[in-house]
């Protein structure tokens, strides 16, 4: 499930801004779900934008008991528990070549596209949805730029051993369906002729 999350935000990326994610005449941007740590530069070909999941946790205040009763045509009715949702944080950061003479100006041009991009929408759009997240029930809701999980962003790059760097905080929140239908009992279906 995670990893159609990661392959879901790869897809609209790559969807609204494909003229730096699409290889064309100029060398695309690669999209990396990496850690952000010292051997970064070693694992992923540069220019690239990194999503890293930092933090997972069910967001408690969107639990909620049972779905109403649903009927089937074959005359059984069921009831559902709403799936668990859970929140994905990720903290968004741009890796200019290191070739780059303006990489500050560069990292921070990429950034402000990408801000764009995951501000425009508040739920991602089912076109993009990969894998298991296709056909989300209730749809994935995403919040751009609040407040990070993260104790603190210097001790964060600390311990990855790196420089702090300009990031944004991208959380996601996941609706994990966990349970199965219950049946509750069968209805009398009446003849509509």
């Amino acid at each position: 499930m995670l990893h159609d999350l990661d392959q879901t935000l790869d897809a609209l990326l790559k969807l609204e801004l494909p003229h730096l994610f699409v290889p064309n005449d100029v060398t695309p941007i690669t999209i990396s779900f990496e850690t952000p740590d010292q051997e970064f530069i070693n694992k992923v070909t540069l220019p690239a934008v990194d999503f890293f999941l930092y933090d997972v946790r069910e967001n408690l205040e969107l639990r909620t008991g049972w779905s109403p009763v649903e009927r089937q045509n074959n005359g059984k009715a069921y009831k559902t528990r709403p799936p668990a949702r859970v929140d994905c944080s990720y903290l968004i950061t741009v890796w200019p070549s290191e070739s780059d003479r303006s990489a500050i100006q560069t990292e921070h041009r990429l950034l402000g596209e990408i801000m764009k991009v995951l501000l425009r929408y508040r739920q991602i759009p089912d076109a993009v949805l990969q894998g298991s997240l296709q056909g989300s029930d209730p749809p994935i809701r995403a919040f751009s730029l609040h407040q990070s999980n993260l104790q603190s962003l210097g001790e964060f790059w600390q311990a990855m051993g790196g420089k702090p760097k300009a990031a944004l905080n991208y959380t996601i929140i996941l609706p994990v369906p966990i349970y199965e239908p219950e049946e509750v009992g069968t209805w009398l279906m009446v003849n509509q002729e």
